[in-house]
């Protein structure tokens, strides 16, 4: 197995030196070619090493020394667990069948090599994160994947947008990843260890201000990467990148970084209540909070972003409450439909020459019937309706708060799915149903997407499905239970049962789904005057949520332009006038000594002996009143 779990990242590096070298003079419109079946195999050896994992055990060890320096040592290490094999098995399909998708969506793009080498270099960083076995590993592949990040959303960089989603990108995760820099460091200098073996069997000689001091700064980190409350501005602008991006980064994979990283520290986490307790809140806050937005905002690729920024919440608040199966099984059966919904919001652009705004879709349901009823499932799932994917993860978690005690995390999380299902058919209704609302020409030509588009679609469609039947029932030892148990089951932790079966609080969320379906029915089909009227009668509601509570201007004002404005003062007064003016000052010394010595260069020989003449004549009367 050591070979196949080598062979995951190193041939997609190997894609990338490639196609990155010789892409744009060789390869041109067939780039895709090594990239694709690059990944393909990574797919089918990540299949294999699940099926390892889930027949024969873990497995750990260190393939040479990276950093040997005193007492710090770090080695090159591969850990394959449970958990690891899990994370594989989502990374690796997602991003199979973003690569197919992407032959068919970027074809003609002038950047297509080098769009392709990007999404290899991520799915290397991808897996070596997700294998690494100690905390610098994970950390330097943490910054690898941000690094991919930045290339990707900014990757039609001559479009100000893009290039400005970027950097905004790049530099809010440079706040998380700070945060976390700071709790590795604080693992080395109390454990004096980084590898995950060693961390987690000393974590109970820390006292508790130290263990909760590292978790919280490990979940800096996490809040960054995984765009929770209050670092979650970057995700919706990063929806500026291609579609394809959108679904393999900022929907099934890089975000949910910081939800792996979180359950792979749960042996540190599960021994401070208040890292749990700031865990669980942070994520039930994020999940209603970007829910709300998500109710009005009108960019499909935006609603599909609060959705992901919501549901990674529900992933949090579920590790948070001490389910940690839960979480884990709602991060595979999202990244599976959200994936799914990303590459359908594509196909819809694709189809409508390029137009986001859903106020200006409609009637598309007979013209893309495929991307249609793919679409239908997704947001089916996400919805949690009742057999669907969603469902049976998104009640694991709600059912792990409610018997955890925390009844009030469970009220969050029913109100959110209520939230969720009315936003997303509210999506599926404005975009597919009713009147067309975009130009009668571009509609004219709106077609389904071509098969390397739609077959991925069909393929993700399968596990949004099927994954709740086969991982989750029954609903309190499914498989995914079964599965993970030899990672969670020793930690520790109590839950105090309400004596409620699961079974009735799935029927509750089933109810609330359905309901939040119906809403939407009623208000974007039915009654196509309402949501004018309620937006008219809430309308500082109405705004406060379409304007995201303000959260980009609030930092604006707060943080990024008083910066800004201390950085040009600095710069006018200390760097302009200071050190540029020493320096400047110099150099006109300098030159005006000699502007004032250049007449006497003149180039007649009797002048210079002239001039020595008089030099000797100089030190003669010197050297003579020195002496007498």
């Amino acid at each position: 197995m050591k070979t196949a779990v080598v062979l995951i990242p190193l041939l997609p590096l190997a894609s990338f030196i490639i196609t990155g070298l010789l892409g744009r003079r060789y390869f041109k419109e067939k780039s895709h070619y090594l990239s694709v079946a690059s990944v393909a195999v990574s797919w089918a050896l990540s299949m294999y090493v699940f099926y390892r994992v889930r027949s024969g055990g873990p497995e750990t060890w260190q393939s040479y020394s990276w950093i040997v320096s005193g007492n710090f040592k770090v080695d090159v290490g591969f850990l394959v667990d449970e958990l690891t094999a899990v994370m594989l098995l989502v990374v690796s399909t997602v991003g199979f069948m973003v690569h197919v998708y992407s032959i068919g969506y970027m074809r003609g793009d002038p950047g297509y090599y080098r769009f392709f080498a990007y999404l290899n270099l991520f799915m290397f960083s991808m897996f070596m994160l997700v294998l690494a076995s100690n905390f610098l590993l994970l950390y330097v592949f943490w910054e690898a994947v941000g690094l991919c990040s930045y290339l990707l959303i900014a990757f039609w960089y001559p479009k100000k947008s893009a290039s400005n989603a970027g950097t905004k990108a790049f530099l809010v995760n440079r706040v998380g990843d700070f945060g976390f820099g700071l709790g590795v460091i604080l693992i080395f200098v109390t454990l004096g260890t980084l590898n995950y073996s060693g961390v987690f069997s000393a974590a109970g000689t820390l006292g508790s201000g130290t263990l909760t001091a590292i978790c919280l700064l490990l979940f800096v980190g996490a809040v960054g990467k995984s765009a929770q409350f209050p670092l979650h501005v970057w995700l919706p602008d990063a929806m500026e990148g291609p579609t394809p991006v959108s679904s393999l980064i900022h929907a099934a994979t890089m975000v949910n970084a910081g939800v792996y990283m979180v359950a792979r520290s749960s042996p540190l986490f599960s021994q401070s209540e208040t890292a749990m307790l700031v865990v669980a809140l942070t994520g039930a806050f994020t999940a209603i909070f970007a829910a709300s937005i998500g109710l009005v905002q009108n960019d499909i690729k935006r609603v599909l972003a609060y959705s992901t920024v919501s549901q990674l919440g529900y992933m949090f608040m579920a590790l948070g409450v001490g389910a940690w199966s839960a979480g884990m099984f709602h991060l595979m059966s999202h990244g599976f439909f959200k994936g799914l919904l990303f590459l359908c919001s594509g196909a819809v652009i694709h189809a409508l020459a390029g137009e986001q705004d859903m106020r200006k879709m409609g009637g598309l349901k007979d013209k893309t019937r495929i991307t249609y009823w793919t679409f239908v499932i997704g947001a089916l799932a996400l919805a949690g309706f009742p057999g669907l994917a969603g469902f049976f993860s998104k009640d694991s978690v709600l059912a792990g708060a409610f018997s955890g005690g925390y009844w009030y995390l469970w009220l969050v999380g029913i109100i959110t799915a209520l939230m969720t299902a009315f936003y997303m058919f509210r999506l599926i209704f404005m975009t597919f149903h009713g009147q067309p609302r975009t130009d009668p020409e571009v509609f004219e030509h709106a077609h389904e997407a071509p098969p390397s588009m739609w077959v991925p679609l069909v393929v993700l469609a399968v596990p949004s499905v099927l994954v709740g039947l086969v991982a989750g029932i029954p609903p309190e030892d499914g498989l995914i239970d079964r599965f993970l148990k030899p990672v969670f089951e020793s930690l520790p932790g109590e839950h105090h049962g309400f004596g409620v079966s699961a079974a009735l609080l799935m029927v509750v969320s089933g109810l609330v789904v359905i309901g939040g379906i119906y809403l939407a029915w009623q208000f974007y089909v039915r009654r196509t005057r309402l949501p004018g009227l309620m937006g008219e009668r809430f309308r500082p509601v109405y705004r406060l949520l379409l304007n995201k509570y303000w959260i980009d201007e609030i930092y604006a004002a707060t943080i990024i332009n008083p910066t800004r404005r201390l950085a040009n003062l600095l710069w006018r007064a200390f760097d302009d006038a200071v050190i540029d003016g020493a320096v400047n000052g110099a150099a006109r010394f300098f030159r005006g000594v000699g502007a004032a010595l250049s007449p006497t260069q003149s180039g007649r020989v009797q002048g210079y002996l002239l001039g020595m003449f008089m030099g000797l004549i100089a030190l003669g009367v010197a050297y003579f009143i020195l002496i007498f």
